[in-house]
């Protein structure tokens, strides 16, 4: 797969400038789609389902650009399967998410569904990495992450409760945004955890995602404003043993780029903090997921064995047990916000490495955790790689609601750590 000419993510940004000039319509940009699709999905394997000839009128400021849809979100005309066979045989949905429905009216065509596990949890689905077809996407948007990075679509939505988001973009070697939670409705979501799950997007770079976050909320294309460089706090998650030294090692090249492009770049001081996030987390997850999912908890013999153990953990964990974690993500939450008031994101891995090699576990999101507890949001910023070319990426987390404040510094640390 490495090497293939059409593995190649296809650039929002020059999309929707030949649409706006007339070199392109929204009927090209979908029959673009379709031929990529053809011609990969074979092997690649990230759709659930796509209409071949989907509605291409677009008013918004995108203009028609097709957009793949996480399957757990509602897509109308589609069934929303979730990735288990509990629903295979669900009817389609009779109208969109609020988040299909806000895509909309910014200029995207939803084209199709696209893989996810088993209701947004660990156990895999069939699609492949891109970057090497032998090594994990990632979960639990995997198949929206692999279908920007193989250019199927320039655009995709996915969701993130854990490290859904975060995790599939590094591993794919694309850009992703995790959108601070409560920013859209959930309406029209499958979702696991209510306090966690949040909106989450997909595309090449962080300059595309910053187009499209203007497209959809009508704030300013923060890659074309003009900023000076930023300041940030470096988290090396020294405390997690997960972290491989090729993600040390990467995380201390990026820090050293940034620094002598003029960025102000400092120690995160508060390891302790974040160690008491991360074990709060999965708390919260599994205690709100066995409520949230409690029909499918009563059909656990059919689910995947993680997705039953997390429901089956959730029921037995105690209403003081869970209050006591909601109060550790409150109390951590003011502490980091005092710590950071001064600078403009936090810098980390993404990831603990490289996308493992095999296809039979998604990877470990345990260092979005922490800031998925927060509800902050969080740009993938792609650029490196290992030795062997797998994508390292980095993750960028911002101030609640500050997603274009955000998405400007990724796009300055994104041309700096591409060179």
């Amino acid at each position: 797969m490495p090497g293939e000419p059409w593995y190649r993510p296809w650039s929002l940004r020059e999309l929707v400038a030949d649409l706006r000039a007339g070199r392109s319509t929204p009927e090209d940009a979908l029959a673009r789609a379709r031929r990529r699709i053809a011609a990969t999905d074979t092997e690649l394997r990230a759709w659930v389902a796509h209409d071949p000839a989907p509605d291409a009128a677009a008013a918004g400021p995108l203009g028609g650009v097709p957009l793949g849809v996480k399957d757990i979100i509602d897509l109308a005309g589609l069934p929303t399967r979730c990735g288990t066979r509990l629903r295979a045989d669900a009817d389609p949905a009779t109208s969109d998410a609020a988040i299909v429905h806000a895509w909309r009216r910014a200029g995207g065509v939803p084209i199709g569904k696209t893989v996810t596990t088993e209701f947004a949890y660990f156990a895999p689905g069939p699609t492949r990495n891109p970057a090497s077809s032998g090594h994990t996407p990632g979960g639990s948007s995997s198949g929206s992450a692999a279908a920007v990075a193989a250019g199927q679509v320039p655009l995709a939505l996915g969701s993130q409760t854990a490290g859904s988001v975060t995790r599939p973009a590094a591993f794919c070697g694309v850009a992703a945004l995790v959108m601070s939670r409560g920013r859209f409705a959930l309406d029209g979501v499958t979702g696991l955890s209510p306090s966690l799950d949040s909106h989450g997007l997909f595309a090449a770079t962080a300059s595309d995602l910053a187009l499209a976050w203007s497209a959809l909320t009508g704030e300013p294309d923060a890659a074309l404003e003009t900023s000076g460089a930023p300041r940030l706090l470096v988290w090396r998650a020294g405390a997690v043993p997960a972290v491989e030294p090729v993600m040390r090692s990467a995380v201390d090249t990026a820090t050293n780029r940034l620094k002598a492009a003029g960025a102000v770049v400092d120690e995160f001081p508060a390891d302790p903090l974040i160690a008491r996030l991360t074990a709060a987390h999965p708390v919260v997850m599994a205690y709100e997921a066995a409520r949230e999912r409690a029909v499918e908890l009563a059909s656990a013999h059919r689910l995947s064995e993680p997705l039953a153990k997390l429901l089956r953990t959730g029921a037995a964990i105690s209403d003081e047990d869970y209050e006591a974690a909601r109060r550790t993500v409150a109390e951590a939450g003011d502490g980091l916000a005092r710590m950071s008031v001064s600078y403009d994101a936090v810098l980390g891995p993404a990831a603990p490495g490289p996308a493992p090699a095999g296809l039979s576990a998604t990877g470990d999101p345990v260092l979005s955790r922490a800031w998925q507890a927060l509800g902050l949001p969080v740009v993938t910023v792609p650029g490196l790689r290992d030795d062997s070319g797998l994508p390292l990426g980095v993750q960028l987390v911002g101030r609640a609601r500050g997603e274009t404040a955000l998405l400007g510094t990724a796009d300055w640390v994104e041309q700096v750590l591409r060179g």
